[in-house]
């Protein structure tokens, strides 16, 4: 089907798009164009979006706006936003009643005409998918980036040709209710994350195997070996599985081994690339390259990816190295929201760091991060919903024994302030908070660019 075709198919008919945002406003102004009945709902009010109101108005759009946003949704068609249950009351009532829900990335997936790869896991998605993207716009192919991060790309189906690729980071909230997988499945790691929407570990956990358990048989599924619920999905996967481990050997797939990263499969055994022309710190990104080598293998020059690893710098609010001063290098490490994110943080830097952590509780245990933060560790300052959750995991864990000293801090600015205070020339400050941003701010990288802010003004 293409993107004309399903478009064709939607005139007449009522449709609602939930959530007036970086993704579904491009696929509101679209539907309007196309001449279709849309009807946009979100739960912010009509001053938060300045203008934008008035310029969807104006192209035809009807808006419903605050808390009851949902509130008699009856449409033909509705567009989920990622971040809404699928079984909410609302879109349940109507359903029932006739409605489909769908979203734009399933409508995406629908009437793709290229090749399509997609990135899930707790930690590395937005990297690996960069990676990805990069390495095969080096190799000479067009390449789209797109899902949860770069610019929706429903609206762009129509100017693929079939030997593009599609590059899309997925989340568990859109993969929920996906029916159809990408052609390269890739799936990072995965570890207990947005505990808060989702109902169990099991679900989320369910949501992440939509990447993959759609796929055909010559389609292909890159896993993580070294994470213990990936492995297991090995027996899982209808398509061609390529594992990648950091920790062994492996007879076929990507591993490291004397100080390189190598690629087994049928043609034999090569090493592809060096762990120190990685230009990217920490093991967690020897694991995203890992990932990203395994999808492209047989598609991209082992000279590309070189070339590639040792020039890129990496993806802002990701360990970025905000400034040096004084001898005191300052990272920002917005992104990291879960506990795992910010002990890979930690593996990073191979002295101890002056940690700033602490934020919005998604009710993720933090007793995992307790030990770590002990060893990689010197001084802890903690802010947000969740600084008391954090201090107990630290203090109660077998390993402490008074160090790090722990501080707490209501305000953010004081937080960081108190950090750059305690650094010596030499150290490293790590704004890592191992918790989502909703408590004080609208979205992580709101977040990274306060804590940037306050580090150039320094």
């Amino acid at each position: 089907m293409t993107l004309k075709e399903y478009l064709a198919g939607l005139k007449g008919k009522t449709v609602a798009v939930i959530g007036i945002g970086v993704s579904n406003t491009p696929l509101i102004k679209m539907l309007l164009r196309t001449g279709i009945r849309v009807t946009a709902c979100d739960k912010n009010r009509r001053e938060d979006f300045g203008g934008l109101a008035e310029e969807l108005e104006s192209l035809g759009a009807e808006l419903r706006l605050g808390p009851d946003y949902l509130k008699g949704l009856d449409q033909d068609v509705i567009f989920r936003t990622p971040g809404l249950r699928p079984d909410v009351p609302e879109l349940l009532s109507a359903q029932a009643k006739g409605s489909m829900i769908t979203s734009e990335m399933e409508a995406f997936f629908q009437v793709c005409p290229c090749h399509t790869i997609g990135v899930t896991g707790s930690d590395g998605k937005t990297t690996t998918t960069t990676i990805i993207a990069s390495l095969l716009k080096a190799a000479g192919y067009h390449t789209f980036v797109g899902g949860n991060i770069g610019r929706p790309l429903l609206a762009d189906a129509d100017g693929m040709e079939p030997d593009d690729w599609a590059v899309l980071e997925l989340s568990s909230f859109q993969l929920m209710t996906m029916d159809l997988s990408p052609e390269i499945a890739v799936v990072t790691n995965l570890a207990p994350n947005h505990l808060d929407v989702h109902t169990s570990m099991e679900e989320y956990t369910a949501a992440k195997k939509n990447i993959f358990l759609h796929q055909g048989t010559a389609d292909r599924v890159v896993f993580n070996y070294d994470n213990e619920i990936t492995r297991e999905f090995l027996e899982e996967t209808p398509g061609r599985a390529v594992s990648f481990s950091l920790r062994q050997e492996l007879s076929q797939g990507v591993y490291g081994k004397d100080g390189a990263i190598w690629v087994a499969n049928d043609q034999g055994r090569r090493s592809v690339l060096p762990l120190d022309g990685i230009l990217l710190p920490g093991e967690h990104n020897v694991e995203n390259y890992m990932a990203a080598i395994a999808a492209v293998d047989g598609m991209v020059p082992d000279e590309v990816i070189r070339k590639f690893a040792a020039e890129f710098g990496g993806v802002e609010h990701r360990i970025e190295l905000v400034r040096t001063r004084n001898g005191v290098r300052y990272y920002n490490d917005s992104i990291a929201s879960s506990p795992s994110r910010t002990i890979a943080g930690l593996r990073s830097f191979p002295d101890k760091v002056i940690l700033i952590a602490g934020g919005y509780d998604k009710h993720i245990p933090f007793d995992v991060l307790g030990p770590e933060v002990v060893a990689h560790v010197k001084h802890l300052v903690l802010t947000g919903a969740t600084a008391d959750k954090i201090s107990a995991a630290v203090r109660e864990c077998a390993e402490y024994r008074g160090e790090p000293s722990i501080s707490q801090y209501e305000d953010f600015s004081a937080a960081v302030m108190a950090a750059h205070g305690m650094a010596q020339p030499g150290d490293v400050v790590l704004f890592s908070p191992a918790c989502a941003s909703f408590d004080q701010f609208k979205n992580f990288a709101q977040r990274g660019e306060a804590f940037k802010k306050i580090i150039y003004e320094l």
